[in-house]
C-alpha cells in the first residue's frame, strides 16, 4: 500500500509507560551477575513478567527455574530471586543448600514485606489486598506464619470478611493493583473497621499509579487502545482494565505485533498505546511499526508524570563487591 493510499491514524503514546525502576534493577542484576561470574546464572521464577526479556536473558546464559531444587546441588553459580519477591522460606532454603543467593526483589515490594512483618510483631491481623496466586502475593503472605495474613481480592470479599479482632487490624496491598478497585476495597474495609491501620505511604507503586493515570487520560480520546505486556503481568492487565473503565471500546493486551487482531484494529482513526512496567520499549516500537505498515501515523505523546526513580543494584553486584 502506497503512503497516499494509507488511511491516517492519530496515535497517542502514554507517558510514562514501560520499564519501571524495579524492573530495570532486576534485569540489570541478572546481566551484571552474568558479567561478574559468567554463565550460568540461575533465576528463580521469571525475573519480570515478559517473555521477550526472559528469552533475551536465556540467550546470554540465564537459566530460569521455578524451585530451588532445580538448581544442581553444590552449584556455586549465583541464584537470583525475581523482582516480585519470595517467601521467607526461599532464602532460608537457599542458605541450607549453600547457594550464592542474590535478592532482586523490587524495593517497593520489600517495603510491603516489612510493613506486614511490623504489623504482625505488634499483634495485628494483616489484611492483604491482592490477587491469589500472583508471585508477589505468595511472597508477601510467605513473610508471616500461615494464617497470619488474610487475602482480600474483591469488594464483595471485603464486605463479608470476618477478622479475628476488628479492633486489631492492619492492611497492605499488592504493588501492581488497580488504583480504583483498591480504593473501593479499602473504603469498604475502613467503613466496617474504622480502627484498621493503613500503610504510612501508599503501597501501590509509583509506576503502577503513573501508568494507570496516563491510560485514563488517553483512553476516552481514542477509538482503541493497545497495552503492550504479558497476560501474566498484573500491572499490564490493570492498564487494559483502566482503558475499558474509561470508556475505550476496544482495549487489548498484546505481547508482540503478531498478536494484533486487525479485524478490530484495522479500521480506526485514533489509537492509544501504553506498556506495562515489564515491557521493553522495543516492543512498543514493534507495535508502532506494524501500524505504520497499514496507516500513516501522526504520533503524539501524552505526558502525565515525570519519573526519575532509581534503585541501586543488590549489594553483591555493585562495583565494590568484586574488590
Amino acid at each position: 500500500m502506497s503512503p497516499a493510499e494509507k488511511p491516517s491514524l492519530r496515535v497517542l503514546l502514554c507517558a510514562p509507560r514501560g520499564f519501571c525502576a524495579g524492573v530495570v534493577r532486576a534485569i540489570d542484576a541478572v546481566e551484571r551477575a552474568l558479567e561478574m561470574y559468567g554463565p550460568p546464572v540461575y533465576v528463580r521464577h521469571e525475573i519480570v513478567h515478559n517473555k521477550y526479556v526472559v528469552e533475551g536473558l536465556k540467550a546470554k546464559g540465564a537459566i530460569f527455574v521455578e524451585e530451588l531444587d532445580e538448581v544442581p546441588a553444590g552449584s556455586t553459580a549465583p541464584v537470583i530471586f525475581s523482582a516480585h519477591g519470595v517467601a521467607k522460606s526461599v532464602p532460608e532454603d537457599a542458605a541450607r543448600r549453600n547457594f550464592f543467593a542474590i535478592d532482586a526483589t523490587c524495593p517497593l515490594v520489600t517495603k510491603v514485606h516489612r510493613e506486614a512483618t511490623v504489623h504482625f510483631k505488634r499483634g495485628r491481623e494483616v489484611v492483604l489486598i491482592g490477587h491469589a496466586g500472583h508471585p508477589e502475593v505468595i511472597g508477601t503472605m510467605g513473610q508471616l506464619p500461615e494464617g497470619a495474613v488474610a487475602l482480600v481480592e474483591t469488594a464483595a470479599q471485603a464486605r463479608v470478611f470476618t477478622p479475628r479482632d476488628p479492633s486489631n487490624l492492619a492492611f497492605t496491598t499488592q504493588t501492581t493493583l488497580s488504583i480504583d478497585d483498591t480504593a473501593e476495597i479499602v473504603a469498604i474495609l475502613r467503613e466496617r473497621f474504622p480502627l484498621m491501620v493503613a500503610p504510612h505511604k501508599e503501597d501501590i507503586c509509583y509506576a503502577t499509579t503513573n501508568r494507570q493515570e496516563a491510560v485514563k487520560r488517553v483512553a476516552p480520546e481514542v477509538d482503541a487502545m493497545i497495552v503492550v505486556g504479558a497476560p501474566n503481568s498484573s500491572n499490564s492487565q490493570r492498564l487494559r482494565e483502566a482503558a475499558e473503565r474509561e470508556g475505550c471500546r476496544h482495549a487489548a493486551l498484546v505481547q508482540r505485533a503478531g498478536e494484533i487482531d486487525w479485524s478490530v484494529f484495522g479500521a480506526i482513526a485514533s489509537l492509544g498505546v501504553s506498556a506495562g512496567a515489564s515491557a521493553p520499549e522495543i516492543l512498543v516500537e514493534e507495535i508502532l511499526d506494524a501500524f505504520a505498515e497499514r496507516y500513516t501515523l501522526k504520533v503524539e505523546t501524552v505526558h502525565t508524570a515525570h519519573e526519575d526513580v532509581f534503585f541501586p543494584l543488590p549489594r553483591q553486584l555493585r562495583p565494590d563487591a568484586a574488590e
